[in-house]
């Protein structure tokens, strides 16, 4: 008996693009690449063997702004443009960021993603682990076909993802600065994939050495602003569209750039006042917050603090470096897009 055939490619792509440029044109023809991409992405997640297909696919299926592949497509177009090496490594970026979502999910044990079960709800943390390490090694497999350019960048990449998720689990050590501590961590975590996919366009695309550094780092700022605004998003996340609840991280205990700015504030002694009712708020965040009434509480407190708009500030601040960072860069309707959607990462859903 043979094993069934995969299920066809779905007919739909990720929301979330409209965000990107205001240049239609240029939208057509993203869109229309990232079509391609999600393609490649589904075929490179298919298998004959049901369980590995319908696990493997499960969060590709469920959605996402697919970031990574975009900004792959994006920085290619300010070369020659999109070719089949850009859309192997957009699909590949992809990946590579599904696969961490899958362990993620199990260390944070974890029930939604993307408003879907959590793989791992599904199937177990087993089949959701080695799902996610699959996934990972077609990914390699794909990239090596690239070339050892692509090959180093996706080594390179994996550790600072797996460092910045190592330092995230063991916290702040030995006096480290706790904010110090959790921009390092996003930017392993977050900024570096970001920063790779930016690369790796540029790179198959066929821009010069120089500009293909500048989008490198525009990637690695554009994608640490991205995770301070979804941090801060977190406390205001509609549980309808999203799947998850309103302080999420504030309930699992996620010091996150809010929390460190309150935790800064009550200890400042120089302002009584101000250490006074961070405290106030910090206290509140000190209960039970299994209890829903008493999350929301908590969450309308931290939301009212300056603290929260003082973290919109700091992710503003890195958009701003992610657009220094491509300023040497001739303008062009790319470029454009590009400083738009560094802004736009930090103005959704305020």
């Amino acid at each position: 008996m043979t094993d069934p055939a995969p299920d066809p490619l779905p007919d739909h792509l990720p929301t979330g693009f409209d965000v990107l440029t205001s240049d239609e044109q240029l939208s057509a023809e993203v869109f229309e690449a990232l079509g391609i991409v999600e393609e490649r992405l589904i075929e490179s997640l298919s298998s004959t063997d049901q369980l590995v297909n319908t696990s493997a696919r499960h969060l590709a299926e469920a959605g996402g702004k697919r970031i990574r592949p975009l900004l792959t497509i994006l920085t290619s177009m300010l070369g020659r443009g999109v070719n089949d090496e850009v859309v192997q490594a957009a699909a590949v970026m992809e990946m590579t960021h599904l696969a961490t979502l899958y362990h993620d999910d199990v260390m944070d044990s974890a029930p939604l993603r993307r408003g879907a079960p959590s793989a791992h709800e599904i199937w177990g943390n087993s089949v959701a682990i080695l799902t996610g390490d699959l996934i990972l090694a077609r990914a390699s497999q794909l990239m090596s076909e690239l070339g050892p350019a692509a090959t180093h960048m996706q080594s390179v990449t994996f550790e600072r993802l797996v460092l910045g998720q190592l330092r995230e689990t063991v916290g702040p050590q030995g006096g480290e600065d706790p904010t110090a501590h959790y921009l390092s961590v996003i930017g392993g975590k977050t900024g570096s994939l970001v920063a790779a996919a930016a690369w790796l366009g540029a790179h198959y695309g066929g821009c010069s050495a120089e500009a293909t550094g500048m989008l490198q780092q525009y990637g690695e700022s554009v994608g640490v602003a991205f995770q301070l605004a979804d941090d801060v998003i977190d406390l205001t996340a509609d549980s309808a569209t999203s799947g998850k609840t309103p302080g999420t991280d504030l309930r699992e205990g996620v010091p996150t750039l809010p929390v460190l700015i309150l935790r800064q504030t009550a200890a400042d002694s120089s302002d009584p006042d101000a250490a006074a009712g961070a405290q106030q708020v910090l206290d509140l965040l000190a209960q039970d917050l299994t209890d829903d009434a008493v999350l929301a509480a908590a969450v309308q407190a931290v939301l009212e603090h300056p603290a929260t708009e003082a973290s919109w500030g700091v992710a503003r601040s890195w958009a701003e470096q992610a657009k220094d960072a491509i300023a040497g860069l001739p303008d062009s309707t790319v470029k454009r897009a590009l400083n738009e959607f560094a802004d736009s990462v930090v103005e959704r859903e305020r």
